[in-house]
């Protein structure tokens, strides 16, 4: 990886990031990957977790997987939106849905982003700068 590939460049300024997915393993490495890049990373594996983590963490941005157990992905967006202390936040869906209705739905729900899994670490280097 060279300092061009990077999603986070000295000078840059660290970000309070929540990664929200059910699958353990890509929850742990995109945080492992984030925190690497400077930023200070809380994880949660539920929608539930993520809207109790998210009103004391007050993330500058929600990596929010969709097909989550019980409550998706679009009703913790929408509820983070409600929120005064995350409303403003960055919401970037990282999921396996891909299709044009899916990415409408993101949308429609208060997403900023949309990315389909494998996620291009540029690509989201370049939504968190």
């Amino acid at each position: 990886m060279t300092d061009q590939d990077t999603l986070y460049r000295p000078g840059d300024k660290s970000k309070r990031i929540l990664v929200v997915d059910d699958n353990t393993d890509a929850v742990e490495s995109l945080a492992l990957l984030l925190e690497l890049e400077g930023h200070d990373v809380r994880t949660a594996l539920n929608g539930p977790a993520a809207l109790d983590l998210a009103s004391d963490f007050q993330p500058d941005a929600i990596l929010l997987d969709i097909g989550l157990p019980g409550m998706d992905g679009y009703e913790v967006a929408r509820r983070l939106r409600g929120r005064p202390e995350t409303s403003g936040a960055l919401i970037i869906a990282i999921t396996g849905y891909g299709q044009q209705e899916d990415h409408a739905l993101t949308k429609a729900a208060g997403f900023d982003h949309h990315l389909v899994k494998p996620v291009d670490p540029e690509e989201l280097g370049a939504l968190l700068a």
